[in-house]
């Protein structure tokens, strides 16, 4: 039986987020997955700003343990009025 490959736990996993310039997203959004994730050190965020400077990218890299962590920090991102997508 072929499909998608199984997500082993705990691995390193990227969560990207994207928002408007000036909203505090990084603020936010660093809470939200710290909240489930435990603290991110600096050297595992990684910031981009759009061409125009109209919007910002972040990739925190989180330690993943488990499905449901995931999916409650991807949860509380896209309920998050300054996320527009969270991949």
């Amino acid at each position: 039986m072929s499909g998608t490959p199984v997500q082993e736990f705990p691995s390193e996993f990227p969560i990207k987020v994207m928002g408007r310039q000036g909203s505090d997203l990084r603020a936010l959004t660093q809470a939200i997955i710290e909240r489930h994730a435990g603290p991110i050190a600096e050297s595992r965020v990684k910031t981009r700003t759009s061409a125009d400077g109209n919007f910002l990218a972040l990739t925190y890299m989180v330690l993943a343990t488990s499905r449901e962590q995931l999916d409650t920090i991807y949860r509380e991102l896209t309920a998050c009025k300054s996320v527009l997508m969270a991949l």
